[in-house]
């Protein structure tokens, strides 16, 4: 019996594995990087032990720090979670060798399935359908191709090939970053499927041989071939296809003698969904597995730690030969920039409130056992968004009685979800969650560069930030009366001759413009063109327009008493302003051309040198932050006037990298 668990991870994954851990009676213990010290899965375990260090390379990826860890606090067991050493067949034996029990699959199953080359090899043996490995032998016809990191996953180390003559290229790309994140450059090369569909099916298997199956899911919704939506069950499939799909699964799992959770990936054709193919098998636990708790009723990391206990699956293989109930579907709420390739963002996680969420970590339960939000997540309100690690900041899943009333009700939390300080990929959910083509079930790999998405580009609703705006400057003025000492009697804006409005300023990420309100204030309280103000204070506004009155939540960070920050959240969506200050600061301005970090992290290269004729779009250099690699182009064509940084430079957020001076400035100065 185990008594004592230690999780080899962070964030919402340990949160995860405590949650059924303290349930079960069983202690808890975390690890944990400084960069992570201040966050809740540290707090919440019964012992914490520091890694000294913030990368995962001095930290979680420490087979020998977190070992010893476990030997320090008596954990007799460890869970790895998914990400960093679980899929690492060297730390299940190390672990294992050291006494303590490990919640995973045996070292040679994580071995069989971890290279994505050989495990084809493996599952074709077994009359699993695979897609042939091209290798060095494709062709004109073979085109597209996909060129995939056989260690790892989660999108890095891939690259799509439409042009024959960039391969080699794109080997190489795919190569560095497979070898950045997973300590393994190998590649392999096979047909891309254009408009294929992601479905998996999650598996358990125990010592006595059995394989349970807990259906599949589909997670074809993916940007960088990261999953962003999944669902179960898959949508649109036919039972037979769902039947070869589980047999298919078992199968896999049956060749390598599996034993725990596990996760078998399929690559099915959206055209013909009766063709799929073997993809890889994950030898761990999904980020996605809660739609699989909700719609058969059970923990998995339960079953995860029923089977290390050496118990058979019982009433878990019982429950996976049900039928599943409902439909559950999860998002993954990222810290990024849609419009901005997906940029991810770092900084503090001003205000992290998501309404209507009845469970955290555990299955929800509404009326009639269905319906209701669940929240899985590594942070709250005020929690440091760091550079180190991945980018998400929640999984936000509903289970409900249908696919459309599951959507519509995650669709619904998500619009109304105060989320400050971080720009993040919400709207894009909710845009897809209601997206026409989405709700029909039509999903495929290729959604995002198939279908028109607002959230994808810049664009501004500008009667949203107009009368935000004006909700903001009033909010303003009411937090500057309640801090008055002096001349309390006379009214916010009072003038004693009207001559012209009064002017506040603020900008608006993705517009150039500043957004400009004109506005009176007096006894007759505040007046302006975006409408009425019928009630105000410093973090309430309520604005009367054409005889419809809406309220906008105002939250004011003014960290810069010049220009403060102000959070703006309606029923018609959020708006982030920064007030104009009336003077500025001439050190804080840069020369014109520069191109700025867009946030903390290291160069990788840098591709050309000062003086050199750049073009529009070509590539300066090459920085890495957040488990990602990220291309800063040349704005304009221009020549380089200076570089700042060289390779392995550690940069902030808004330093200057370098300077590209535009043709036109080039022949002027």
């Amino acid at each position: 019996m185990i008594s004592r668990i230690l999780v080899a991870n962070r964030g919402e994954i340990a949160r995860r594995v405590f949650t059924t851990a303290r349930r079960l009676g069983i202690e808890t213990v975390a690890v944990h990087s400084d960069a992570d010290a201040g966050l809740p899965f540290v707090a919440e375990a019964d012992q914490a032990v520091r890694l000294p260090g913030n990368t995962p390379a001095e930290t979680y990826l420490r087979a020998d720090l977190v070992i010893e860890a476990a030997r320090k606090t008596g954990a007799d067991a460890i869970h790895p979670g998914y990400g960093f050493l679980s899929e690492n067949a060297d730390f299940a034996r190390q672990v294992i060798e050291a006494g303590i029990a490990w919640i995973g699959p045996a070292p040679e199953s994580i071995v069989s399935m971890g290279s994505k080359i050989e495990s084809k090899k493996l599952m074709e043996a077994a009359g699993v359908p695979v897609l042939a490995d091209l290798g060095t032998t494709a062709t004109e016809a073979d085109l597209p191709l996909l060129v995939k990191a056989s260690a790892g996953g989660g999108g890095r180390g891939m690259r799509i090939v439409r042009d024959l003559s960039a391969l080699s290229k794109e080997v190489e790309l795919a190569s560095a970053e497979a070898a950045s994140a997973f300590g393994d450059g190998t590649v392999f090369v096979e047909p891309y499927v254009e408009h294929g569909r992601h479905v998996e099916v999650q598996v358990v298997g125990d010592h006595d041989g059995t394989v349970a199956v807990f259906g599949e899911r589909d997670c074809s919704i993916q940007r960088r071939h990261q999953k962003v939506i999944e669902e179960a069950p898959a949508p649109g499939l036919s039972e037979e296809t769902r039947a070869a799909l589980h047999e298919a699964a078992r199968n896999a799992a049956a060749a390598i003698d599996y034993v725990g959770a596990g996760t078998v990936e399929f690559l099915v054709d959206a055209s013909d969904p009766t063709r799929f193919w073997f993809l890889e098998m994950n030898t761990r636990l999904q980020v996605e597995h809660p739609v699989s708790e909700a719609i058969f009723g059970v923990d998995l990391v339960e079953a995860q730690i029923a089977v290390a206990e050496g118990r058979p699956l019982g009433h878990f293989a019982e429950a996976a030969s049900a039928q599943p109930h409902g439909h559950a579907v999860e998002v993954r709420l990222y810290a990024e920039d849609p419009a901005a390739d997906w940029q991810p963002q770092s900084g503090t996680l001003g205000a992290f409130e998501i309404p209507g969420v009845i469970a955290e970590f555990a299955n929800p339960t509404g009326g009639a056992g269905l319906g209701g939000l669940r929240l899985d997540t590594g942070f709250v309100s005020g929690s440091e968004v760091g550079t180190h690690y991945d980018a998400m900041l929640a999984k936000v899943i509903v289970h409900a009685a249908t696919r459309e009333q599951a959507l519509r009700q995650l669709a619904g939390a998500l619009a109304k979800a105060k989320l400050h300080g971080l720009t993040t990929n919400r709207d894009l959910l909710v845009e897809v969650l209601r997206h026409p083509v989405f709700m029909a079930g039509d999903v495929s790999t290729d959604f995002f560069e198939t279908q028109e998405l607002v959230t994808r580009t810049s664009h501004v609703d500008e009667t949203l930030v107009e009368r935000s705006a004006f909700a903001a400057t009033v909010a303003l003025m009411e937090a500057a009366r309640e801090v008055r000492t002096v001349q309390r009697g006379i009214p916010v804006g009072w003038r004693n001759i009207v001559s012209a409005p009064q002017v506040t300023e603020f900008t608006l990420d993705g517009s150039e413009e500043p957004v400009r309100v004109e506005w009176y204030g007096g006894r007759g309280g505040y007046t302006g063109d975006s409408g009425t103000v019928l009630s105000a204070s410093s973090t309430s506004v309520t604005l009367e327009h054409d005889g419809v009155a809406v309220t906008y939540a105002v939250a004011i960070d003014a960290a810069d008493l010049a220009a403060p920050v102000v959070h703006v959240d309606s029923p018609a969506g959020y708006v982030e302003l920064t007030k104009v200050p009336r003077f500025v600061d001439p050190s804080e301005q840069v020369a014109t051309g520069s191109l700025l970090a867009p946030m903390p992290g290291s160069v990788i290269s840098v591709a050309v040198e000062e003086g050199q004729q750049v073009t529009a779009g070509q590539t300066v250099l090459v920085m890495e932050a957040m488990k990602m690699q990220h291309t800063i182009a040349a704005p304009t064509d221009g020549v380089v006037a200076s570089i700042s940084v060289k390779p392995g430079s550690q940069v902030g957020a808004g330093d200057v990298l370098a300077v590209v001076e535009g043709d036109e400035e080039g022949a002027q100065a």
